[in-house]
């Protein structure tokens, strides 16, 4: 075999076994988020807590393991560029298998109480910490293989390592819906994916243990240039800890929302706001994943070309001006009996505002016992969009679906049947008011648009493919070799783990706050045009450095 051969081979097995392990590891993590709904009912929705609250929870607990990623970026990190990255993604990747393991024999609420989401969150927050690990040891393991020249081609695999895991955590839960009918998968069929994970492992730790040491680290490790305190080099110098900040808030605090708006936000909007089965939902993403994730290397390959920074500023610019038409043609391709009710009927919450509250109760306490609060707990149970419009104080809240006003009813001094009868009576009365305005209690399969609702799906697949590919190989390139793990995998941890990570939970709890289904976006909209005006005079092109220093 001639040396250029076997040179091909030893990438692509970098290249193949660092992808299939941490795909591995996305699907671990993105399991939980994609069954959320299915979660809130399992660990939140216990006695005096709303369905909107439980949902909230749930997104709550899907974040936490997103809240501790850079905590783990930083133990993992210090690791990684001590003791050599091939170990310390091994640690990671076996961390990571077993929790989610774990998650699917876990007893729920109805079993063994307040312990089963007390447990729960322990193990998110668990998978956080090793997920925190795993892609800054991915993304520099292959970076330090790759041609100078190739960088950003060759990391772009790792970058559609975390789509790849959400489309086969899609896969595998729909592959068990497929034989299993939804009551069992509600009850215990949601197990299976996580259980599934442990073959995973397996096969991961199999693949792994066939890799050896990057020869960058092994290099500095043989000639004593390792540094003997990466974290404190990375974090406490100015020098280095303003191109963390810089990292941070110009490129990644953009591309972490970006990410989570196009792919989890994306999903949850077509469950919750479009009533999209789960089945057909998870179908529909899972398409426009498969459609589009060959553009991660092909956006890789051109900044190799013409830089990152064109391409992820390019990207979330079109990302902020996007979005609010983007998921407006969404609902008209889905649900275009709800996008005509929506315009011909509007609904309209007519209250005394100093009286309404947010519908989220996260300690299963309030009782929504005032007009208003009746009124909007029922439209955010169904997902119903609506405006506010102020009345005088004291007035008793109504609902008004075009030209139709139903008033609602103040709950406090009602006891027993007499509030259970008044809130029949009131539901009954909104919900004919809008079944009679043409609102559909669920998107009807036969109206969905599929070309069209696959094609705007993978709109905003592409835009986190634009904002993501590149993204490895910038932040590889903005750190010297002896501190690189630990000093690209905080900021990236940070962008994606807490601005990224908490988009679900944020987004919902503005859209329960205010009403309108599309008003959560103005979070990722705000987010990442602040990150193309820092990153447009921060950023610098790092191509050509010296990377092995």
């Amino acid at each position: 075999m001639s040396e250029v051969a076997h040179k091909k081979q030893s990438m692509w097995l970098v290249i193949g076994a660092s992808s299939l392990g941490t795909i591995f590891e996305w699907f671990d993590f993105y399991i939980f988020g994609t069954l959320a709904a299915i979660m809130g009912a399992q660990f939140f929705e216990v006695k005096g807590i709303n369905p909107t609250t439980s949902f909230i929870f749930a997104l709550l607990a899907l974040a936490a393991g997103f809240i501790v990623r850079p905590f783990g970026a930083m133990v993992f990190g210090g690791m990684g560029d001590k003791i050599g990255r091939k170990h310390t993604f091994l640690v990671t990747m076996i961390i990571m298998g077993m929790s989610t393991f774990l998650v699917g024999l876990l007893p729920n609420y109805a079993t063994i109480g307040i312990a089963a989401p007390i447990i729960l969150i322990g193990l998110r927050l668990v998978q956080g910490l090793a997920m925190g690990g795993e892609y800054g040891g991915a993304a520099t393991y292959v970076a330090e293989h790759s041609p100078d020249n190739k960088r950003g081609e060759m990391t772009a695999w790792i970058q559609t390592t975390a789509t790849l895991g959400l489309l086969l955590a899609l896969v595998a839960i729909g592959v068990t819906q497929h034989y299993i009918n939804e009551d069992d998968f509600k009850a215990w069929g949601w197990r299976l994916p996580f259980l599934f994970s442990i073959v995973l492992l397996a096969v991961s730790i199999w693949i792994r243990m066939k890799l050896n040491e990057s020869p960058i680290f092994q290099a500095m490790k043989d000639e004593g240039r390792t540094s003997k305190s990466p974290l404190s080099e990375a974090f406490l110098r100015w020098g280095n800890l303003k191109i963390v900040l810089i990292a941070l808030f110009g490129l990644v605090m953009g591309q972490g929302v970006v990410w989570y708006t196009g792919q989890f936000y994306a999903l949850f909007f077509l469950q919750k706001m479009l009533h999209v089965d789960l089945t057909t939902s998870y179908w529909l993403i899972g398409a426009a994943l498969v459609i589009a994730t060959p553009f991660f290397i092909f956006f890789g390959w051109l900044s190799d070309k013409i830089g990152r920074k064109p391409i992820i500023l390019a990207g979330l610019l079109l990302a902020a001006l996007g979005y609010f038409p983007l998921f407006q043609m969404l609902t008209g391709a889905v649900s275009p009996a709800l996008e005509h009710a929506q315009k011909a009927s509007p609904v309209v919450v007519v209250a005394d505002q100093s009286a309404c509250a947010v519908q989220f109760d996260p300690v299963g306490k309030a009782k929504f016992l005032q007009s208003c609060d009746i009124a909007k707990s029922y439209l955010a149970k169904g997902g119903i969009s609506y405006t506010n419009e102020a009345a005088p104080a004291g007035t008793v809240a109504s609902v008004r679906i075009g030209q139709t006003v139903i008033p609602s009813f103040e709950g406090k001094g009602l006891t027993g049947d007499a509030l259970k009868a008044a809130q029949t009576d009131f539901t009954k009365q909104v919900g004919d008011a809008l079944k009679t305005a043409g609102y559909p209690a669920s998107a009807d399969r036969a109206q969905i648009d599929f070309p069209k609702t696959i094609g705007i799906l993978t709109v905003l697949v592409i835009l986190v493919t634009m904002v993501y590919a590149p993204m490895a190989a910038a932040l590889v390139e903005m750190f010297p070799a002896r501190i690189r793990y630990s000093a690209m995998s905080l900021p990236y941890h940070f962008g994606n783990g807490w601005f990224g990570g908490l988009l679900p939970f944020i987004t919902f709890t503005i859209v329960a706050a205010t009403g309108g289904i599309y008003d959560g976006l103005w979070y990722p909209v705000g987010i990442a045009a602040l990150t193309v005006v820092i990153g447009l005079f921060t950023i610098k092109d790092n191509r050509h450095i010296d990377f092995k220093e």
